[in-house]
């Protein structure tokens, strides 16, 4: 009668503490510079080492630059966050993929293609979008820094069991609707506190036919609903992708993971904490219209009017559709905008630049767009020349940048000014999280391709 999650949890508990919180013990343990300085400081000014240091991998990604990353980096506190991850990883002698290295890339991103993301895995990083990596059928979530500390210390982490929750997704996809579109529909129908306390698995013959990239995109957008953490049942599309990899088990080891891995369901009987069932047949592409993922609507839909927003929530939703330049009832296909962005965790991977360069393939960028495409890392920016995208980009009118976090947030030189409106294939369209003024529409790559060609909000299934 036990659930996936139950599965994964219960064989990692160490100990419970009465009444208290779960000693849970962490397979991997991800990093990266922004929340890890004062971690590693805590075990300095104890005197104490990395227990467990062949666990720990670092890459920094938030803070670098997406061109010259040869030159040093011109910005004193990013530069500073960069060169202080390199000095902790060299001083505990943590594996660090450092600015320049083959291996670099967005944390979320290098973990699944190097094979350090494996099934049944505890996984933690100091990032919310932790929750990217339960698409092996992992659980993985997102830590604070004191936190980081706890699991350099002692490889384990005081954590509170969440109740579990299973959100369905029955029958198939309509034709251009992509992986973004499930999650942000799914975020819009339960809000942005309507998993809070859950860890939550996604199941249905929809969320089957998704690639494993897909599910990464899926399972990366679970925190947005408030979500501790989203997970995917391994299957046979999880094991072809993990087999091979660098860090993936071989020979017998990965004959002895096989069989477990096969083990890693939700069994018929499981009972969840909530059920929830969606039509995929209901979800069309999509775009966000305010300032939190929740705010979001159907590429042809109108925007709520205001008598549609009950009493509690409308001086929120009024504020954030001032800070957009947006009306209530207002349609936003054919809304002009200024930028697009590729990538980030959530859709800088190989899947998503194919998307895009065929989509835009034969045609132009509009000259009124500034697009800035980002790879998640040096292995996709590899796999993008060697299948000719690149100049398939190039003959549209795009280039290519530098990988790195880049404009999912404003720590790097990648910031859209204010008042600017992005289509944003990333995860957060908070005030200012693109840069102080900015205004954030998230989509999936169909629609951020269709955008940049026509320099408007435009349904993809068009053109």
């Amino acid at each position: 009668m036990n659930t996936l999650f139950d599965k994964i949890w219960d064989a990692h508990v160490v100990n419970c503490v009465p009444d208290g919180p779960t000693q849970l013990y962490i397979d991997r343990h991800y990093c990266h510079e922004v929340t890890s300085p004062q971690a590693f400081n805590g075990l300095r000014e104890r005197g104490i080492k990395v227990f467990r240091p062949g666990k720990t991998f670092c890459s920094p990604d938030h803070n670098i630059p997406t061109l010259h990353q040869d030159q040093p980096i011109a910005d004193p506190v990013s530069r500073n966050q960069v060169e202080t991850l390199t000095q902790n990883a060299t001083e505990f002698g943590v594996t660090l993929f450092g600015l320049g290295h083959p291996k670099n890339g967005i944390i979320h991103v290098i973990g699944p293609e190097n094979g350090l993301t494996l099934p049944g895995y505890t996984i933690v990083c100091g990032d919310s979008h932790t929750s990217t990596h339960g698409a092996f059928g992992a659980v993985a979530f997102g830590i604070g820094t004191s936190e980081v500390e706890m699991v350099l210390a002692s490889q384990c982490i005081l954590q509170p069991k969440p109740k579990t929750m299973r959100i369905t997704i029955n029958g198939k996809l309509r034709p251009m609707v992509t992986a973004k579109d499930i999650a942000l529909y799914i975020i819009a129908k339960m809000t942005t506190g309507g998993a809070t306390g859950y860890f939550v698995e996604y199941a249905g013959e929809a969320i089957r036919s998704l690639s494993m990239e897909e599910r990464m995109t899926v399972c990366n957008l679970s925190i947005e609903m408030g979500a501790r953490g989203g997970m995917i049942a391994p299957d046979e599309v999880t094991f072809n992708y993990v087999k091979g990899r660098e860090y993936a088990p071989k020979g017998e080891e990965w004959d002895k993971a096989l069989a477990y891995w096969q083990t890693l369901r939700s069994d018929d009987d499981a009972i969840f904490d909530k059920e929830i069932a969606f039509d995929a047949a209901d979800i069309e592409p999509r775009i966000t219209f305010g300032t939190n993922p929740g705010m979001g609507m159907g590429i042809n839909d109108a925007i709520p009017s205001l008598d549609a927003i009950d009493e509690a929530g409308k001086i929120s939703f009024t504020k954030s559709l001032r800070y957009m330049g947006f009306e209530p009832g207002e349609k936003l296909e054919g809304h002009p905008i200024d930028y697009v962005f590729l990538g980030s965790c959530t859709n800088g991977r190989i899947e998503d630049f194919r998307a895009f360069a065929n989509f835009v393939k034969g045609k132009q960028k509009s000259p009124d767009v500034v697009a800035w495409l980002v790879p998640g890392s040096w292995k996709v920016d590899a796999q993008i020349r060697e299948e000719g995208l690149d100049v398939t980009l190039a003959d549209a009118g795009f280039e290519i940048r530098q990988p790195g976090c880049s404009a999912c947030l404003a720590m790097n030189d990648d910031k859209v000014p204010a008042g600017k409106y992005a289509v944003s294939t990333s995860n957060r369209n908070f005030e200012g999280r693109q840069g102080p003024g900015a205004r954030t529409i998230l989509a999936g790559p169909l629609v951020a391709a269709a955008a940049a060609i026509t320099g408007k909000i435009t349904d993809p299934r068009t053109l």
